[in-house]
């Protein structure tokens, strides 16, 4: 494959991750000042949901590496190998752990509606835990797809 025939799904994986950046920057001080102001004798949810949303940051773009080394994996022909189906691994095992976080910070998203009267912030929790689940099971199938395509090749090499 030529160099560089992945360049749009590599600018694609860093466009991704400035969004993501900004509103670790600038959004989740905010939401965690305005958990703060709702529930002011609970002072201790604020740093609790700060650390929850920057937890979930971590792994977030841990994946999106992944991502970017199996882009480079694929323009250097090697996209069967064993260090592919390790990204993958890595992509889902990332995928999981947003998942988890989100999943331990759902009773704040309870609060939080329940108090402002905003059914919304409910459905954008269990937004990113269903989106980051159906990211996991779509590295998991692929990881498996891959995995047994590098197994047959293995076997067609050594066949001939």
């Amino acid at each position: 494959m030529k160099r560089g025939t992945t360049l749009f799904l590599k600018a694609a994986v860093i466009l991704i991750g400035l969004p993501v950046l900004v509103l670790c920057i600038f959004v989740v001080p905010e939401i965690a000042n305005y958990t703060a102001g709702l529930y002011p004798d609970m002072a201790f949810l604020k740093y609790f949901l700060l650390t929850d949303l920057y937890a979930s940051a971590i792994p977030f773009y841990f994946a999106l590496y992944q991502a970017f080394k199996l882009l480079n994996y694929i323009d250097k022909n090697k996209a069967f190998s064993e260090r592919s189906v390790q990204a993958l691994k890595n992509i889902k095992n990332c995928a999981i752990v947003i998942s988890g976080l989100y999943v331990a910070g759902l009773p704040l998203f309870f609060l939080m509606a329940e108090r402002d009267d905003a059914p919304g912030v409910i459905l954008i929790g269990l937004v990113v835990i269903f989106a980051s689940m159906v990211i996991a099971v779509f590295a998991a199938v692929l990881q498996r797809l891959l995995k047994e395509a590098i197994d047959i090749k293995s076997e067609n090499d050594l066949t001939v």
